[in-house]
């Protein structure tokens, strides 16, 4: 039986739906003590009760990047340390470029990159002293290649993997690996709401997607559990797209 000084410690921002939800599943179901930030109480609640004894769930607006320093400590002091560390919260909007304000511009930086940068930090503090931790970004299709109406998602997305390749570079001699998934379409409520409305979106994406299928959640999570542990410990720096072959399909 493992104990509780060796079980494993996970964060996963954004973890109350979608992707998020099944990293957070699929962790728990791998023994890892499983903290699941996000915004709506009501939904934090179902996932804990879904999940159990293992997930621990805390209500936090990430975009209330002062207050993010404080949130870290009070998880340290309770739980000691953190193993991993996954940045998947995010949002997007999806508008004409010349219709974008700055302040819609900003907000999804703030939301996408800046808390990104501000939780990693206070977490790898932390993950410094023990000389270990596994970091993992959640990027985009959208970072890939061009896509129209995204600009400001798409910014986010591109600068978090040029964050993830300066952090692995700056952290792995320090014994934390720092890699990225870059989902392709995946079946998940934030998609539907894309793709649903727009027959012509859908069937490009449909049609550029070699396995011509949309992924599940569950794809990104197997391909975030197998980064967070000890069998990807020579992987650093990558951009992983789980994504059916989307990237590269013609």
């Amino acid at each position: 039986m493992e104990t509780e000084k060796q079980k494993k410690i996970a964060i996963v921002t954004g973890g109350a739906s979608g992707i998020g939800l099944a990293i957070a599943e699929r962790f728990v179901q791998s023994n890892i003590q499983t903290i699941v930030i996000g915004r709506d109480k009501t939904k934090l609640e179902n996932v804990k009760s879904k999940l159990g004894e293992l997930c621990y769930i805390i209500s936090f607006d990430l975009n209330n990047l002062p207050g993010i320093p404080s949130l870290i400590n009070d998880i340290i002091n309770q739980f000691g340390h953190i193993d991993i560390l996954v940045n998947n919260a995010g949002i997007n909007l999806k508008k004409d470029f010349t219709d974008v304000t700055d302040e819609e511009f900003e907000k999804i930086i703030t939301t996408n990159v800046m808390s990104v940068f501000s939780i990693s930090r206070e977490v790898i503090k932390n993950m410094i002293k023990k000389g270990s931790g596994s970091v993992i970004n959640i990027s985009s299709m959208a970072s890939q290649y061009g896509l129209p109406k995204v600009i400001a998602y798409t910014a986010s997305k591109s600068a978090i993997e040029g964050m993830t390749r300066a952090m692995a570079v700056e952290l792995s001699p320090k014994g934390i690996r720092v890699n990225c998934i870059a989902p392709g379409f995946i079946a998940t409520d934030m998609s539907a709401k894309a793709l649903n409305g727009d027959p012509e979106r859908k069937q490009k994406v449909m049609g550029r997607t070699p396995m011509g299928y949309m992924g599940d959640p569950i794809d990104i999570a197997n391909a975030a559990l197998y980064l967070a542990n000890g069998e990807s410990k020579y992987v650093t720096g990558v951009v992983l797209p789980v994504d059916g072959g989307n990237s590269i399909g013609f």
